[in-house]
């Protein structure tokens, strides 16, 4: 028998054989100066770039074995994008159709990646409540009633999601860390990796202290009543899963979507690892909690869901980030200077907006009141969410042709959002943005609409 039949291979079966087993990557430069190691378990290395590949797998395996699942089914789940994608992978291979739920504030990446491995994507509305039938959850709910031979193994319900982490992610921490792991810090979605993996290593050391990473306007550290919308992808919750066990959790850190973003943006430039928003959030709190612990020989893991390729156009975008008030140029002169002149000059109201479904005949009447040519239009489930515009010009055209106009509702006039710019940005830059008919911009702060100027402000401002 020759020496190369003898050899034993390394072939596997199927892309699903190469989910898990992702490196745990020591982040000493990050750490550099910190008295604990700080470690991360890069989970962007699984086939479908996240760690919710584990739980896609572990959620077909159950419905097949519960009998919930039959050849040629379709599975249906409301997703923020990467339980879909290896929810994809998976039903590739078995045979099954894929119906992914997504909130709109997902990344175009994301919706683009979900279509290439073949699932079908419906996109609900981000800014609504959890039961409104319009939300992603509801959507996901009344298809999987609808199509003949489908399941919804619902990732925010089904305990096969922490199973898969107590099975697999924590046994790979507790391995690869030598059992010296004494800080695991995870950023808490649907609540399946941190019960999973907390509960296993926290039955081999109880010791260990689980830190759950939480974007500001997230359920689990601000409760119910502080609740209200983020940017961060795949992370927090606006209502408790079923999937989630707090006892887990030791301590929470609450962690914005700036930080959780400039967080995602230095690990890749300084340790060269390319991790989502999600990731940052928790980087951003392991960071914190390893400042905090004055022992040599702790060990501080941070799990980095997925990976930032899915991102480019906003995390890792300047000009994303900049319309957004998170990143800040140097400048002479800002557009936030000068809304704030004009407020202290008295020359204008506190935001004001009108409502997408509200008369046409009530925006005139706000134009009259508050002696404003433009107003943005805002949705009716959320009023920080821009959906539009409109002005005094667009007005008379309509009502030129169609007098009748002032009983329509907004939404049917309206026209595109006001181009945005950062408070921080650059008034020479900001005048960049108004071409051709634009006549106003939405200024931001920390992400929210904080006011309008006009093009005559922007000028009056240079002139000045």
């Amino acid at each position: 028998m020759s020496s190369l039949t003898e050899a034993r291979t390394e072939v596997k079966d199927s892309i699903l054989d190469a989910i898990g087993h992702t490196p745990l990557v020591r982040l000493s430069r990050l750490g550099a100066g910190l008295t604990p190691q700080l470690v991360a378990k890069v989970e962007a290395l699984n086939p479908g770039g996240s760690i919710k590949d584990r739980v896609a797998v572990a959620l077909i395996d159950a419905a097949e074995r519960d009998g919930h699942l039959r050849p040629g089914g379709t599975l249906v789940e409301p997703t923020s994008g990467n339980t879909g994608t290896g929810l994809a992978i998976a039903a590739r291979l078995k045979g099954y159709r894929v119906i992914a739920v997504m909130p709109d504030k997902m990344s175009k990446e994301k919706i683009d990646l979900l279509r290439a491995y073949g699932a079908e994507v419906v996109v609900a509305p981000t800014a609504v409540a959890p039961d409104s039938p319009e939300s992603y959850y509801r959507v996901a709910d009344r298809l999987a009633a609808e199509i003949p031979g489908a399941f919804q193994p619902n990732q925010y319900r089904n305990l096969a999601n922490p199973e898969a982490h107590y099975a697999s992610t924590g046994p790979e921490l507790w391995e690869q860390s030598g059992g010296r792991i004494t800080h695991l810090v995870v950023g808490v979605g649907t609540g399946g990796t941190v019960t999973g993996a907390g509960r296993y290593l926290k039955e081999r050391n109880p010791g260990i202290v689980v830190v759950g990473a939480d974007p500001v306007g997230s359920i689990y550290s601000g409760g119910e009543d502080a609740v209200k919308p983020y940017l961060v992808e795949g992370v927090g919750e606006d209502f408790w899963p079923e999937t989630f066990d707090p006892a887990i959790v030791d301590r929470w850190i609450q962690v914005s979507d700036k930080e959780s973003f400039l967080a995602a943006r230095r690990l890749a430039q300084v340790e060269g690892i390319l991790a989502g928003g999600s990731g940052g959030t928790a980087l951003h709190a392991a960071l914190q909690v390893a400042a905090e612990v004055d022992d040599p020989e702790a060990m501080i893991a941070v799990i980095l869901p997925d990976g930032g390729r899915s991102y480019l156009s906003k995390i890792f975008n300047d000009a994303w980030m900049t319309q957004h008030g998170f990143l800040e140029r140097g400048h002479d002169q800002s557009v936030g200077d000068v809304l704030r002149a004009k407020r202290e000059a008295g020359e204008v109201p506190s935001l004001v907006t009108v409502g997408a479904h509200q008369k046409v005949r009530d925006a005139v009447a706000l134009l009259h009141e508050h002696r404003v040519s433009q107003l943005p239009v805002v949705s009716a489930h959320d009023a920080g969410a821009i959906v539009g515009s409109i002005g005094e010009r667009g007005l008379l055209k309509h009502a030129a042709d169609d007098p009748a106009v002032l009983g329509a509702e907004i939404v049917d006039v309206m026209e595109a959002p006001f181009p945005a710019v950062s408070s921080g940005d650059d008034v020479r830059d900001a005048v960049e943005l108004l071409v051709g008919d634009r006549q106003a911009l939405m200024v931001t702060e920390d992400g929210r609409p904080a006011g309008i100027l006009t093009r005559a402000d922007l000028l009056e401002a240079l002139a000045r």
